[in-house]
């Protein structure tokens, strides 16, 4: 556990230890900092201070489970000695930094119970939230996973390429073609290719792409034909729960020209793509930290001035970050499901992917971006400036 960067920045935002719990895997945070090795079945705390060694505490009964943990380790048998323990570190007046989230206002970071936290605060600790401390900790990108990142986005990007080629191909033909048959097909792709995915992608034909979480049905799945709108969302990675995510979005038009309804909603979207990518960028000198909020306001203020409020059905981007999930455990570009206050920092990657969903049809356009300690926000996969013509 490299807690060098983690102590600086706690010791900067003046909070004195990050106090990790969990219950029977109820933390997903912890379990990335400090995997248990087998089953667990009472409490255990992780104290990561801001000056000093890190320490673990956990049952007797629970010690197999973290015996070749690399951490120095206490165990306690009774509640009065694992309070006793709690004691010795979140003393009177000290900033203990926890999952906690006030009012639940980031369930995403909300995993300690008031319980626990009513524990801390009786004995001493002032209780904040781990929000940041979490991205600096668990949600930044190895120089390793960079890498793996950098081979994931170039194969998902031309798998991408390969399945809107099979529509254009089929429709050529004159043969039949269905969002089945696409989502298969990238599947295939993925599996050859070596690459780890949890589902299987989004295949949408017209009002299909309409709903963001749109699920092809295998039974009875749209046929694409020509004059159709289609978008495809697919995500995959290196396997490895270290390696992140390419995660992206894009469209096309079975026909020689984009209906201009379609193109006009388009454009709206690129631009308010653009314009969030532009606001991190601009941050990315240092000259002041923004926040998701921000960032997804960037995106929403040119979807809402062109007069398409009614087709934003969800937030403009979600986390990268190691782990086994593909909405990683960072900060989100968010201020509509939540008002996401965690801040863009070094090492982090998210997705900007801003939408309009409507009745007919459903633009959505989804890249990647790395915030490079060095480059500041960088763009790592590819990225759609056309709509796709397919025929």
């Amino acid at each position: 556990m490299n807690t060098a960067s983690l102590q600086e920045y706690m010791i900067d935002q003046r909070i004195d230890g990050w106090l990790l719990y969990d219950f029977r895997g109820s933390n997903p945070v912890f379990a990335r900092m400090l995997p248990p090795l087998g089953h667990t079945t009472r409490r255990a705390f992780l104290w990561i201070p801001a000056r000093g060694a890190a320490r673990l505490l956990c049952s007797r009964i629970d010690r197999p489970a973290f015996a070749s943990a690399p951490i120095e380790q206490d165990h306690y048998t009774s509640w009065r000695e694992m309070q006793a323990w709690l004691a010795g570190r979140v003393g009177s007046g000290s900033r203990v930094a926890m999952e906690y989230s006030p009012g639940n206002a980031l369930p995403a970071v909300a995993y300690v119970d008031a319980g626990t936290i009513e524990l801390i605060r009786g004995l001493g600790g002032e209780v904040v939230s781990s929000a940041n401390v979490v991205q600096v900790g668990a949600a930044r990108w190895s120089a390793a996973a960079v890498r793996a990142h950098a081979t994931a986005s170039k194969q998902v990007a031309g798998i991408k390429d390969a399945a809107f080629d099979l529509i254009s191909q089929r429709l050529a033909a004159g043969a039949r073609v269905t969002e089945h048959d696409v989502q298969r097909f990238i599947l295939q792709r993925f599996d050859e290719a070596g690459l780890q995915y949890p589902d299987p992608p989004i295949v949408a034909a017209n009002a299909h792409s309409g709903d963001p979480h749109f699920e092809v049905s295998a039974d009875n799945p749209a046929v694409i034909q020509k004059g159709d709108w289609v978008l495809i969302d697919l995500w995959a990675r290196v396997p490895g729960n270290d390696n992140i995510y390419s995660d992206i979005t894009w469209v096309g038009f079975a026909g020689r020209t984009a209906p201009a309804a379609h193109a006009r909603v388009f454009g709206v979207v690129k631009q308010a793509r653009d314009a969030a990518l532009a606001l991190a960028r601009s941050a990315g000198g240092g000259a002041r930290r923004v926040c998701g909020w921000e960032l997804d306001e960037a995106a929403m203020s040119v979807i809402r001035e062109a007069g398409l409020a009614e087709g934003i059905r969800h937030r403009t981007g979600h986390s990268l970050s190691p782990g086994a999930l593909v909405h990683g455990i960072g900060m989100n570009l968010d201020n509509l499901e939540t008002h996401d206050t965690r801040e863009l920092l070094p090492g982090i990657g998210f997705t900007i992917e801003p939408g309009v969903y409507l009745p007919e049809f459903g633009v959505r356009l989804e890249i990647n971006v790395y915030y490079d300690p060095a480059a500041g926000p960088t763009v790592t996969s590819c990225v759609q400036d056309e709509v796709l013509l397919l025929a």
